[in-house]
């Protein structure tokens, strides 16, 4: 009984959330440029769409010398009352990374990435900002959890 209750509270909130608001997000959809890691040398292109109500999905491949990641985020996100094209989001995504230079060993990884985040869409201009926090929990080689996940990107606006 526990394991019917639970998704069904779970679809009821999403539910909820997705139509309390119709028009939270502050673009509909946008592509860019981001800076991920610790120290900003993995970069990648990065798709978000606004989904139902509050809700957004952002897709992002990243580059480094030694590998390639794929990721996808969902993303709840709302306005800061006061602060013109200002938003918070926060969300959780799936990431798949390979490996691509010559070493021993396993060369796939897949993680979680929990996130929490600001994301500024300039008012007079089709660009926006964002800043975020996502530390990765690996789950399939590469295990463990890394905190020192944040990213910085820019992207433009196309709706």
């Amino acid at each position: 009984m526990k394991k019917l209750f639970l998704p069904l509270i779970a679809v009821a909130a999403l539910t909820f959330g997705a139509s309390e608001a119709k028009a939270q997000a502050p673009f509909r959809s946008a592509l860019g440029v981001v800076f991920d890691g610790n120290d900003g040398a993995n970069v990648g292109i990065q798709y978000k769409t606004a989904l139902n109500g509050p809700q957004a999905l952002q897709l992002q491949a990243a580059f480094r010398n030694s590998w390639v990641s794929l990721g996808a985020d969902w993303q709840y996100e709302r306005p800061i009352s006061g602060a013109e094209g200002l938003h918070w989001y926060a969300g959780v995504g799936a990431q798949v990374g390979f490996i691509t230079e010559d070493v021993p060993g396993d060369k796939t990884f897949v993680g979680l990435r929990p996130q929490v985040g600001l994301e500024y869409k300039i008012p007079t201009i089709p660009f926006a900002l964002h800043l975020d926090y996502k530390p990765y929990l690996g789950l399939i080689n590469h295990s463990g959890f890394t905190g020192d996940g944040f990213t910085f990107g820019i992207k433009y606006v196309l709706k």
